[in-house]
């Protein structure tokens, strides 16, 4: 059996305040279509901020979505995703995470949190890896994140009179996040 690594085993680990680069980063989702296929796309607009502590499991997340930056690369379908039968973002335009704690988990992590959709909070795990620490050419310092979950839209109330065979219920997350140091703990 494997277990995550300390922050001592993970290379150039550093502990401070990251945010997400968005020409570096992606937010992604996939949801059936008609129990046959499978529909992606991805939010462009979003602030992830990420403190790693000392101790990994010191470490917090807050990550904050436009609705509105919707994009699964036709306007047509976009449109009706930011519409009330789907996000309403006239009304809930963004989508909060916050995480409440963090556990190891075979060769990687578990983030806590909750999930805030819809004008509903719900305790979704985010399954993360950490991809690693690094300096970038620039002269700052990188680290990488990928992360996956899966929630069911009915439990945030969208779409609740589309049917699950014209839209699945289950819509997998994944974030794939390189962030930028801010702030370093000197402790």
């Amino acid at each position: 059996m494997t277990t995550a690594p300390t922050t001592a085993a993970i290379p150039g680990y550093l502990a401070g305040t990251w945010t997400a680069d968005p020409a570096h980063s992606d937010i992604a989702f996939t949801a059936r279509h008609l129990v046959i296929g499978r529909t992606r796309g991805r939010f462009t607009g979003y602030d992830v901020r990420i403190v790693t502590g000392e101790d990994l499991l010191s470490s917090s997340v807050v990550a904050t979505i436009d609705l509105a930056s919707v994009d699964t690369g036709n306007e047509t379908r976009d449109a009706h995703l930011r519409s009330a039968d789907h996000l309403a973002v006239e009304t809930h335009p963004t989508m909060t995470y916050r995480s409440t704690g963090i556990r190891p988990a075979g060769d990687g992590w578990v983030v806590e949190g909750e999930l805030t959709l819809h004008g509903v909070t719900r305790q979704v795990p985010l399954a993360v890896a950490v991809n690693g620490f690094r300096p970038d050419p620039w002269g700052g310092q990188r680290a990488g994140f990928s992360a996956t979950a899966r929630i069911d839209r009915r439990d945030f109330g969208i779409g609740p009179t589309v049917p699950v065979e014209a839209v699945g219920a289950t819509v997998s997350i994944s974030l794939e996040i390189e962030a930028v140091l801010t702030a370093q703990d000197e402790r």
